[in-house]
């Protein structure tokens, strides 16, 4: 099959499952398609067993042939990040920047380093060995909450603006501390450097900050560029080369892409589109990112659930990764109840915040795809089968028990301010 038959393939089947659970269950879209698609995996799966594993094999086979982190990493994430920021409202960020710089950067690292001395202590329990280092690995690419999860969840479920707006901020800008923190480890593991202190630090000036300026000034190109013009078609066509060329410039200067494409969608959503454009071309610009949004998600998220169909699954790796999840879980809720303490003194928080900020931080596509980055070494398969896991709960486990969470806050919300 070429490129355009398994493309095709894919977001017929997305299209499908969207389709038929729009007729029926109603649950969040990319849930739906997740729980389909693994579904399918299972099903093949126990074929093979019973030797009818020709169509696995095949699937296999075309499976193997996609570069996910690629696709994820060099393709896809530009687009959904900036079609999330773009209509994210930034003064509902700014009234929250504290709390979200806070949670997104210190919170990031010390859920690395927690989560890595307890995947250390617990691993020999299992038999299995892993170094340190791979402990770490895996901390920093599952700690940040995956942005695209958490706009696509939040999205379907309708969730009040006051109440997502802190997770969605968090989820926008996390992944990149996230990444800058693997890519350090990394270096450490394979690259045979001496990771110091001053290297961390310039990394991260280079990635993060590099990032944020870039990504500002995409955003102020795009106001030059779409001021003087009143005409949806072309100024679709602009942002659309924003994220995508931009996407490419900013790996080519070494700063953080995805950073880059959040500030420039925020940019873009709130300056650009309330004081220059006209009320058309807002209504065709939102319409076609979220189009763009929908088909993105659907592919991503059905392709996480088909990768079960290439993973060598260990039964100790299994049962490791069902201890993992609660401790991944804990790490999160200690991460947000502590500085939650001190907000809560500042401001005035939804009931149950602490609960729907740890139970909402679902973990996604990105984690997948930077554990598929790993090299070929023996250490990776553990690695891979926890981080998957854990997606796995997140999106399907935790993803469906958020609108009682919501809805329960939004009760006692009503009951608190009648009481009042």
């Amino acid at each position: 099959m070429n490129l355009f038959s398994i493309l095709a393939a894919v977001l017929t089947f997305a299209v499908a499952v969207g389709y038929i659970n729009y007729r029926t269950v109603r649950l969040p879209v990319v849930i739906a398609i997740m729980a389909a698609s693994l579904f399918l995996s299972l099903a093949l799966i126990i074929a093979g067993q019973f030797g009818l594993g020709q169509m696995k094999n095949t699937l296999s086979q075309v499976l193997l042939k996609v570069d996910f982190h690629a696709l994820l990493m060099n393709g896809m994430l530009s687009f959904l990040l900036f079609a999330g920021a773009l209509n994210v409202d930034i003064s509902h960020l700014q009234a929250r920047k504290w709390e979200i710089g806070l949670m997104a950067s210190l919170g990031t690292v010390v859920s690395t380093v927690l989560v890595a001395m307890l995947v250390y202590g617990l691993v020999p329990l299992f038999g299995i060995q892993l170094d340190f280092i791979y402990c770490l690995l895996f901390g920093a690419l599952i700690s940040p909450t995956d942005p695209i999860a958490v706009l696509a969840l939040f999205k379907s479920l309708r969730a009040p603006r006051q109440m997502s707006i802190f997770l969605e901020g968090e989820s926008l800008f996390n992944d990149g501390v996230g990444i800058v923190i693997f890519l350090s480890v990394y270096q450490l593991a394979f690259g045979g450097q001496a990771i110091t202190f001053s290297s961390i630090s310039l990394l991260f000036v280079e990635q993060a900050v590099g990032g944020l300026l870039y990504g500002a000034f995409l955003g102020m190109l795009a106001y030059f560029l779409l001021k003087p013009i009143d005409d949806h078609k072309i100024e679709i066509l602009v942002t659309l080369a924003i994220a995508s060329g931009g996407y490419v410039f900013a790996q080519w200067l070494h700063v953080s892409g995805p950073l880059a494409m959040v500030v420039a969608g925020l940019f873009i959503g709130n300056q650009g589109r309330y004081f220059y454009m006209s009320q058309k071309t807002r209504e065709s610009l939102e319409i076609f990112w979220e189009v763009v949004d929908e088909v993105l998600n659907a592919v991503l998220f059905l392709l996480i659930g088909l990768e079960l169909l290439v993973l060598d699954l260990r039964w100790t790796d299994l049962y490791l990764a069902l201890a993992i999840i609660p401790l991944v879980l804990w790490v999160r809720w200690l991460c947000v109840a502590t500085p939650m303490v001190f907000f809560k003194r500042r401001q005035q928080y939804s009931p149950y915040m602490v609960y729907i900020l740890t139970w909402g931080g679902l973990r996604g596509g990105l984690a997948v795809a930077l554990a598929l980055s790993l090299p070929l070494v023996t250490e990776r398969q553990v690695i891979l089968t926890l981080t998957y896991a854990v997606v796995v709960f997140s999106i399907l486990v935790q993803g469906l028990t958020m609108r009682p969470l919501l809805r329960k806050s939004l009760s006692q919300h009503s009951i608190a301010g009648e009481s009042q």
